[in-house]
């Protein structure tokens, strides 16, 4: 089945809230073809498959913090009147796998699939990336302790290449 939606879409709807990957209602929904209140009402029909560890909903603030990542599309909204009248559930990797049980139709059965590889992807950029990550933190490290050093040896070089100007010195008869 060729992919409905990007696989770059989706990563770019992951977001890091209270240190981990999660998507919101708002843009599941979007891409599992529904309306949020539609994806909301059956996660609260299903409550008991989404504990804290899979599903949160947003503070105020977390939400204005995400809003001002989006001033763009804010001041669209705002123009046409919308506002933030509820807050976002967030749902972490475990979440979004347990919303394929909730809604069982075949655009979300491959949507989801698409979201797991997606977060999968993710995951092995951050593991390839760490050793990189290690590497600066030591050579960080490394720097910041010489930094003085390294200062006094670039202004020596400096004074080499540069000699200090010198008074001119007169030629001539001298009384």
């Amino acid at each position: 089945m060729k992919d409905i939606v990007p696989i770059e879409r989706i990563e770019n709807r992951i977001y890091l809230i209270r240190g981990q990957k999660v998507m919101l209602d708002k843009d599941l929904a979007e891409l599992y073809g529904v309306k949020t209140k539609v994806l909301n009402q059956a996660v609260k029909r299903n409550r008991e498959r989404f504990p804290g560890d899979f599903m949160f909903q947003l503070t105020w603030a977390e939400a204005e913090r995400l809003r001002s990542q989006f001033v763009t599309l804010d001041n669209v909204a705002s123009k046409r009147g919308r506002h933030i009248k509820y807050l976002s559930l967030a749902f972490t990797e475990q979440g979004v796998s347990m919303l394929s049980s909730v809604l069982n139709s075949p655009r979300a059965i491959h949507i989801n699939i698409l979201i797991m590889r997606a977060f999968v992807k993710l995951r092995k950029n951050i593991i390839a990336h760490k050793d990189l990550l290690i590497l600066f933190r030591k050579l960080e490290g490394k720097v910041g302790k010489h930094d003085l050093e390294i200062g006094l040896i670039m202004r020596a070089i400096e004074k080499m290449i540069k000699p200090e100007p010198r008074s001119p010195r007169k030629i001539g008869f001298q009384p």
